[in-house]
């Protein structure tokens, strides 16, 4: 495995072949999450190389936190992406680091239960098919979407009306004002993301997530080259202190945070915690992008759902909205509310990627939000909040005063903590659930320890 030849076929100064050597063999799975390397002088000596050039290797990875150098104990293959940046490249081989999104033994063991109709699949983020509504298109010839098509070049930020629309949805929702020549339409929240991560960054800057955060699990921070810190949270979000602390330490450029029915802890952020964070980003410097999936889906009228977008008056924060829950993940329509440039910019990225957006989607997320997403918000509550009391109470009865969870407020999700101390533990009741027909996600894949898990009720059946 490690032997000079292997040198020999890699490019650039001899440091520079280790370093690719190292992340060939964990591309190829051939060093694994956590594994030890041989020492610094055992390396040098199989590879025939001065222990010098080794050092400046291993060095460089450490930096860019692929590698762990632990004092007194070796160097390791990390296994978490917090601290992570790899090198932002358009090319057809995938980074190296993307080891770290291969499945599980526990997520390939959930794939294979899929194949089961007894399911409970309580790791699926996604609405049931019966709880999405039945839309249909307005009435336009085919004609007017073939023109609609052809003159796609001018509609880079999205349809007018559609845009209009959401204006509207907005000022009803949170009595905030939304100008429509602000909004960009989008293909969903993801494609948001990317287009900020390729239009606002570059690589090697840091960004603040909160901790644990379904961003953790998004594999396009890393191909962007960015490096991710997480921010601990309470019951109110992320903490103040922790915000100032991870500022100080790592110079954090963006703040991303999902501050209503939080995916996947589900708190609310509040008012003034909200006015606290936009407060402190001011003084900093730091922008805010906002993750709005959940807002509408409030089990209580009395909860903050206004956005942090609504407090702000500096244009430091730019707002992700998405119907995705709501109408289902394959009408991909979401949009972005930032300052006209921004959104300009960002479009001209996209129409250089993918020529644009389609009209179809979009003459479906109008008719939605015109005609049916009152009646149909109400109902979704409604159902939602059934399942998550039926979840609890299957919780509680399935493994008693054990397990510990906060009840959920809306949104999608239930957060708990397993009785467990070690990995066997979580493994054996892991195991166990699926052998009960329930699967969950780990709450690794959110960025977090030991026993954490993360429940969709939507798809609660039992």
């Amino acid at each position: 495995m490690w032997d000079q030849q292997k040198l020999a076929p890699l490019s650039g100064a001899l440091f520079k072949k280790v370093t690719q050597l190292i992340e060939d063999y964990i591309e190829q799975g051939m060093l694994i999450a956590g594994e030890k390397l041989p020492s610094e002088r055992e390396l040098a000596k199989k590879l025939s190389v001065n222990r010098s050039t080794v050092v400046h290797a291993l060095d460089l990875l450490t930096e860019r936190g692929v590698l762990i150098r632990r004092q007194g104990s070796g160097t390791y293959v990390n296994n978490q992406k917090w601290g992570m940046q790899t090198y932002s490249s358009i090319h057809w081989r995938l980074p190296a680091h993307f080891y770290q999104n291969k499945q599980s033994v526990y997520q390939q063991k959930s794939a294979q239960m899929r194949t089961q109709l007894s399911i409970c699949d309580l790791a699926n983020g996604d609405l049931p098919t019966y709880l999405i509504p039945k839309l249909q298109l307005p009435n336009v010839s085919l004609d007017e979407l073939i023109m609609h098509e052809k003159n796609s070049d001018t509609l880079q930020l999205g349809l007018p009306s559609l845009k209009m629309q959401i204006a509207v949805y907005m000022q009803k929702q949170f009595a905030m004002q939304v100008d429509p020549e602000e909004i960009l339409i989008t293909s969903g929240t993801q494609q948001s993301l990317f287009l900020i991560t390729q239009g606002l960054l570059k690589p090697g800057d840091s960004v603040g997530i909160e901790s644990p955060s379904y961003f953790y699990s998004l594999p396009l921070f890393q191909a962007a080259g960015l490096r991710l810190y997480g921010i601990e949270c309470d019951n109110d979000g992320i903490t103040l202190e922790s915000l100032a602390s991870c500022v100080q330490q790592h110079h954090i450029k963006w703040l991303f945070l999902n501050p209503v029915f939080q995916n996947p802890m589900g708190f609310v952020m509040s008012h003034e915690r909200k006015k606290e964070i936009l407060a402190f980003c001011r003084s900093q410097c730091i922008g805010i992008v906002e993750d709005d999936a959940y807002s509408s889906l409030a089990f209580r009228r009395d909860l903050a759902v206004s956005p942090i977008k609504k407090f702000e008056q500096h244009n430091q924060v730019i707002y992700l909205g998405s119907l995705s829950k709501y109408i289902g993940r394959n009408i991909r329509v979401g949009w972005m509310v930032a300052p006209r440039d921004i959104i300009e910019n960002l479009a001209k990225i996209r129409q250089h990627i993918d020529s644009g957006l389609s009209i179809l989607p979009q003459l479906l997320a109008q008719e939605y939000l015109q005609h049916h997403y009152v009646s149909h918000q109400q109902q979704l509550c409604q159902a939602l909040q059934v399942k998550a009391e039926q979840l609890m109470q299957w919780l509680d009865s399935y493994f008693g005063s054990d397990i510990t969870y906060q009840a959920p407020l809306g949104g999608f999700h239930l957060y708990a903590y397993l009785p467990v101390n070690t990995v066997a533990q979580e493994s054996a009741l892991l195991n166990q659930l699926l052998l009960d027909g329930v699967i969950v996600s780990q709450g690794a894949s959110f960025g977090d320890g030991l026993g954490a898990i993360r429940l969709s009720y939507g798809h609660f059946e039992l």
